[in-house]
């Protein structure tokens, strides 16, 4: 199957997802661990998004964060995120998304990222280029650390955050006095599609989950930009990290990701 053809399906599936995001309040929390939680509507997205595609591609699986896959094993696999930086959302910050990307094995093919507060919505196909309301996009051109706006993503909570925080510090430590600035937004989707669209020159997320990343990361590849693991490995829906930007930024900041990694521990 061309992820082509599944295009106009993924926009109607997130057109749904964000008019809900913005007409509802978050409603009851349900706690998922440790400062981690979902809001009623994550859930309710989620399972409108989930009948959608299932109706329109039931030849497709699906894999959504909050209640996990369903359908049979299939070539494809619709991933979900119903919305990316529930955090923000439940505050009242605009920095939020519908994150829903399409995915052939363990790689990204097909990526739609939309921002309801912010009436953007970002698109790529593998091959065919990176969009933002039907525009054509590039990645940023910035070659030096010393010019770039990096995101960096949120911190670790749950078991082990700790642990996980060492290391994310002592990179955020590397960076403060490498580049022009850093910022933390909260939400992977938006990351990987500012990245896309030249408003960030790099990120550095030391972690990865498949409905945080697998739409954003087409977005970028399409856009220009380069995405790997901390070890310079391409990045796929498996990896543990999440670094991309310009090659040559990537040439300064996979040396200093692995030296933070190599001072602890």
């Amino acid at each position: 199957m061309n992820p082509a053809e599944l295009l106009p399906v993924a926009q109607a599936a997130t057109g749904v997802a964000a008019e809900l995001i913005r007409t509802r309040f978050p409603g009851a929390l349900t706690a998922k661990g440790d400062r981690d939680m979902a809001s009623e509507v994550d859930y309710a997205v989620e399972r409108a998004v989930r009948d959608l595609l299932r109706e329109r591609t039931p030849q497709v699986g699906f894999l959504g964060e909050e209640e996990g896959r369903s359908g049979a094993a299939a070539e494809l696999t619709w991933v979900l995120d119903p919305v990316d930086g529930t955090v923000n959302f439940v505050h009242g910050l605009p920095l939020c998304a519908v994150s829903l990307g399409l995915v052939r094995g363990d790689r990204a093919v097909l990526g739609v990222v939309e921002a309801p507060f912010l009436g953007t919505r970002y698109h790529a196909v593998t091959g065919a280029g990176a969009y933002a309301d039907g525009e054509r996009i590039r990645a940023s051109g910035v070659a030096k650390l010393a010019d770039a706006v990096v995101a960096v993503g949120d911190y670790a909570v749950g078991p082990d955050a700790d642990l996980a925080n060492r290391l994310r510090l002592a990179v955020t430590a590397r960076l403060v006095p490498r580049v022009q600035r850093i910022r933390m937004l909260g939400t992977a989707a938006i990351d990987l599609a500012w990245l896309a669209h030249g408003r960030l020159d790099a990120l550095v997320m030391l972690a990865n989950n498949p409905w945080d990343t697998a739409a954003g990361v087409v977005l970028a590849r399409e856009a220009g930009a380069v995405v790997v693991d901390r070890h310079g490995a391409n990045h796929h829906t498996g990896s543990a990290e999440t670094v991309a930007g310009g090659a040559a930024l990537l040439e300064e900041l996979l040396p200093l990701i692995r030296a933070a990694a190599t001072a602890t521990g």
